[in-house]
């Protein structure tokens, strides 16, 4: 995580789910393209339910060491259906990946990304953090799910990840009931009720219903106060940046934007992505 220091501006991308035009036009912007020791942080979601998951992944991948780039729940999924553990959606985009004369090295570059990244007092993940964790925490229990999908039982262990329970943590979980609550929380979650436990259901803006709050608005979090959590995953919130957290997904995908946020300045770059305009959804 320390190795990258004194190298060049982080420009951190929210979700692509498979939108390669719009990706290839924010890295040929002016601001960004001018640095060649510019880095990319990816918020997760490189493929899935846009035009073209293979040219987004293959580009990501092209950046080598200077892109980092967190696994989405649509990368856990496209991850499922070359296991073959779950079947294809009908919304899925997934095929062109699938059929790829180099699938299997996308797949198996696909599974050794992390799940959380922390450096200069920023922590990225997908979706959120659990209020109770803090970024130690957090790290550790993003290596574990990281150490199994890097393992030679990868599919097995990546079979025990679907479900909605438990909604809380405790330490105490172990096997397919810990993971579930890791992944769930760093890929999926974006409301918790007031203990913190999560509502896995819930895809639209925020809301105060049934005592619901967006899960960095849980009182008391763990997360020291000079970190900042940066994520994606909720095109319905959108922009987002606050001193504690910034969120990415301005919905390219469903026809909204593609954005870059440059970490030292918080220098916003977007791009539009109209020729994608859809329903909203996940």
């Amino acid at each position: 995580m320390g190795a990258a220091a004194g190298r060049g501006d982080i420009w951190v991308i929210g979700d692509l789910q498979g939108c390669s035009a719009p990706l290839a036009q924010l890295l040929d912007h002016p601001e960004i393209a001018g640095d060649a020791t510019a880095r990319y942080w990816f918020a997760g979601d490189l493929v899935n339910r846009g035009p073209d998951s293979l040219a987004a992944l293959r580009r990501v991948k092209s950046l080598g060491d200077r892109a980092v780039a967190v696994l989405g729940n649509h990368d856990l999924h496209l991850l499922a259906v070359a296991a073959g553990i779950r079947p294809a959606g009908k919304s899925d985009t997934l095929d062109d990946v699938l059929a790829a004369p180099d699938a299997a090295e996308l797949i198996d570059w696909l599974r050794h990304r992390p799940l959380a990244h922390y450096e200069g007092h920023h922590l990225l993940v997908h979706a959120g953090v659990l209020p109770c964790w803090d970024v130690p925490q957090t790290l550790a229990l993003a290596a574990e799910v990281e150490q199994a999908l890097r393992g030679p039982d990868w599919r097995a262990r990546l079979e025990k990840m679907y479900g909605n329970r438990p909604v809380q943590w405790k330490d105490d979980y172990h096997g397919g009931k810990r993971m579930r609550v890791i992944i769930n929380a760093l890929t999926r979650m974006r409301m918790c009720d007031a203990q913190g436990h999560m509502e896995l259901s819930h895809k639209g803006p925020p809301t105060s219903e049934a005592g619901l709050v967006p899960w960095f608005d849980v009182p008391n979090r763990a997360i020291a106060a000079q970190d900042t959590v940066v994520f994606g995953h909720w095109s319905a919130l959108g922009l987002l940046l606050r001193p504690d957290v910034i969120c990415l997904d301005t919905g390219c995908v469903w026809g909204g934007k593609l954005s870059a946020l440059r970490l030292r300045d918080r220098r916003l770059v977007q791009v539009s992505c109209t020729q994608y305009r859809k329903p909203a959804s996940d």
